[in-house]
């Protein structure tokens, strides 16, 4: 027996130092060792050794198993060794090679410019208040003194689903939605995605973003719009930006004024940006309409408001001085990392 164990040992290591990749000694370690192997056999043919000499027996089978096991232990670690260096010749890492960059993205020109205006508006102690992009004709357009017949309901202007239900040509809807609820005073801003059935072009498309501010509390005057869009084109302009209210009309306002500021390109002197007239015009606004303050349920004679709309496509416009609307849209990227 004691010849037979050397015999299986000798062989075994015969075909480790033959072996010359990790599948072979795998091979190996099924042939002596697994449950079918050499020494697996040995064992089950212990009932025909004497029961004296089973001890001396199984311990030599244990001294052979762990003999064959350490060789085969050593030949892998060395063969692995060999292998991954022969890898590493092969695939040389180049250091001065240049890094590849990592692609981050960022905020489209249209975000940074409304988080811009929240900001500001937020400062003020104004709240930000979003509405559905679909919308009732009655919000959209009744409860905004717009009744039927008027020019803006005209179809060549508005998107209709059915007679009663449009896409949203303003946000103003929503400024309808918050004072229906009669939680006053109101301070709030709406800004969102709104659609006119405009032909795409340099300044107009078919859906675009607008930002509606609303105030409504007791004693507010056209002095407060004043002093507020003031403060709005300095912190969005630069602090030396100057306005000018120009008479103007809207159904649900009155008054009713557009608003120009002037040109931060040339500091109102004129030049090609503001087309030499100094000024650039950049939202309407007016004294909310009483009667749009019944139809929402609040007193005129005890509150008052104003509200104000710009968009928010001129706003990034006229900040990074884009001259096509259409660049914000057409998602190209040599365009958009500019930003």
């Amino acid at each position: 027996m004691k010849e037979r164990l050397q015999s299986i040992k000798e062989e075994a290591l015969r075909a480790i130092e033959g072996a010359d990749m990790p599948e072979k000694l795998n091979d190996v370690r099924v042939k002596f060792l697994g449950k079918k192997g050499e020494l697996t056999a040995v064992l089950k043919g212990m009932k025909d050794v004497a029961p004296d000499e089973r001890p001396k027996v199984g311990q030599l089978v244990n001294e052979t198993r762990a003999a064959i096991e350490n060789i085969l232990e050593e030949s892998k670690i060395k063969m692995e060794r060999a292998i991954r260096e022969e890898k590493m010749k092969q695939e040389v890492i180049d250091v001065t090679l240049p890094s590849k960059k990592n692609m981050v993205g960022h905020r489209h020109p249209n975000t940074i410019a409304l988080e811009e205006v929240e900001r500001i508006f937020i400062g003020m102690g104004y709240e930000v208040v979003e509405g559905p992009d679909v919308e009732y004709d009655l919000y959209n357009f009744e409860k905004l003194n717009i009744p039927d017949g008027h020019p803006a309901k005209d179809e060549q202007d508005t998107f209709y689903i059915n007679k009663e239900i449009v896409l949203r040509t303003q946000t103003s809807p929503v400024q309808a939605r918050v004072m229906e609820q009669g939680k006053l005073p109101i301070r709030m801003i709406a800004p969102g995605r709104v659609f006119r059935s405009d032909e795409v072009d340099a300044t107009h498309s078919p859906s675009f973003h607008q930002i509606e501010g609303l105030v409504i509390d007791k004693n507010i005057s056209f002095a407060d719009l004043k002093g507020t869009l003031e403060v709005f084109a300095k912190e969005l302009f630069g602090p030396d930006t100057k306005t000018k209210f120009r008479p103007h009309h809207f159904p649900f306002t009155e008054p009713s004024a557009e608003v120009d500021v002037t040109c931060f390109k040339c500091q109102g002197k004129g030049c090609r940006f503001c087309k030499g007239s100094g000024w650039i015009e950049i939202l309407g606004c007016g004294m909310v309409h009483p009667h749009v303050l019944e139809m929402c349920g609040i007193d005129p004679d005890e509150y008052t408001g104003f509200a104000f709309g710009v968009g928010l496509e001129r706003i990034a416009l006229l900040k990074y001085e884009i001259d096509d609307m259409r660049l914000l849209y057409e998602n190209d990227i040599r365009f958009l990392k500019q930003f």
